[in-house]
């Protein structure tokens, strides 16, 4: 049995929630090198995962709970990333070598299982035999130059996106297989979002920055880019209601970007300890679910009211004591004393030096769920105002490194490091 990886040295367990509680229905082991991605299939007991030891897995439940393997289809490489279409049953796989995105139509019957498998410019149809066990493969097409790491089919515009570490963002035409345009960056593409209305694509880099995109049928503009973040995305959810871009970094920090307000407003959500890997949205109930290689899953509350994140000041002096920062050479030879570091106040944004900021106190409605440094001033405001939590914190047992929600069934899927898929049930958070 695989051994589950701890949560990281330095995660406070005292955080973890013990009135709400995710409860763990199953556990999906056999996978034997890293798990990509997984989803939960919509309107079945059944995960559809990808894997680097080159498989795409179809788990159904069995009579005894648990699952099993009902198709396990060896790529020609590892499989990196994938989208499922519930409407359609389409399922699109990106592989490690770039050269192959998938389609697979899947079809639960009790006689067979259906695949079709479209690659950018041809289809392939698999047809799975009755005992579940054979999957035969038709054709294969080259899509990108190296590792794809997102892929998302667009139904109401019969749309391919997909991004790969060879920088290039992509727009293919489902129904002709046609090359509708493309975007390039210089860093490595690692998340990508849709919104269907607008016709947006949202996509995270390497370098921290999120491009937003617009795309038609005769071509991929960009519309501008976003940048606050100090490390690599590595995960977005959307809310199509309210236009909110949610972004997963690894400076351990989530952005919520008010996209549909076209004022640039950005909140900062600080709940994580180590890279935050995974983000889903529950709409109906405003609750966004975050996990981490903190081996911990938060829930938000958005429907709180929230307070924007503070514009740091860049200052020559302390603004508070008006000592010098230790640039600031024509201010210590004047003083005849030796400079500062120069620090912040998380709540107003002053510039202040170590002293002047020495109290620390948890801003949950600016985000900030665990203490921070503030200023003598803000500290008495604050104190004196409700400082309730606006989020639960619960410990999933192995480091996230990726997540699925079905928010009608109130189930949660989590990926490990530990090569684990974890299936909970999580009513008690969406209440």
């Amino acid at each position: 049995m695989a051994a589950e990886i701890k949560p990281a040295p330095g995660v406070n367990h005292d955080k973890f929630s013990t009135s709400r509680k995710p409860i763990l229905l199953s556990k999906l082991e056999g996978c034997n090198d890293d798990v990509n991605a997984a989803i939960i299939i919509p309107r079945e007991d059944g995960v559809i995962s990808v894997c680097d030891d080159r498989t795409v897995r179809v788990w159904l439940k069995r009579d005894s709970g648990q699952y099993w393997p009902s198709v396990c289809q060896y790529m020609a490489a590892g499989a990196t990333s994938m989208h499922y279409c519930v409407q359609t049953r389409q399922l699109f796989v990106g592989l490690e070598n770039g050269t192959i995105n998938v389609c697979i139509e899947i079809g639960f019957s009790k006689e067979e299982i259906i695949f079709s498998l479209s690659i950018f410019i041809t289809l392939q149809e698999f047809i799975l035999e009755q005992d579940y066990n054979q999957m035969t493969a038709m054709r294969e097409y080259a899509a990108h130059q190296a590792r794809v790491t997102g892929v998302i089919f667009a139904p109401n515009c019969e749309w391919v996106l997909s991004i790969g570490r060879d920088k290039v963002f992509q727009l293919h035409c489902s129904e002709t297989g046609q090359k509708l345009g493309s975007y390039q960056t210089d860093a490595w593409y690692t998340a990508l979002q849709f919104d269907a209305q607008s016709k947006h694509a949202f996509v995270g880099d390497y370098s921290g920055q999120i491009a937003m995109l617009k795309l038609d049928t005769n071509g991929v503009t960009l519309i501008t880019t976003l940048k606050a973040h100090t490390g690599s995305i590595h995960t977005l959810a959307w809310d199509s209601e309210k236009q909110l871009l949610f972004s997963g970094s690894f400076d351990q920090s989530i952005i919520v970007w008010d996209i549909g307000g076209r004022q640039g407003t950005a909140y900062e959500l600080q709940g994580h300890h180590n890279k935050v890997t995974a983000l889903c949205y529950a709409s109906a109930e405003r609750i966004l679910l975050s996990g981490g290689e903190d081996g911990v899953i938060v829930c938000w509350d958005m429907g709180a009211n929230r307070k924007e994140t503070a514009a740091w000041v860049e200052s020559d002096t302390c603004q508070a004591c008006g000592r010098p920062f230790f640039w600031n050479i024509k201010a210590m030879m004047d003083q005849r004393q030796l400079g500062l570091r120069q620090h912040h106040c998380r709540h107003c944004g002053r510039a202040l030096c170590a002293r002047c900021t020495s109290q620390r106190i948890p801003i949950p409605a600016m985000g900030f769920e665990f203490e921070v440094r503030v200023c003598d001033q803000c500290h008495i405001q604050l104190k004196a105002a409700n400082q309730t939590s606006l989020a639960s914190f619960h410990d999933a047992k192995h480091n996230v490194v990726g997540m699925d929600l079905d928010a009608s069934r109130r189930r949660l899927l989590t990926i490990g490091q530990d090569r684990l898929i974890k299936i909970w049930d999580i009513s008690a958070l969406l209440q």
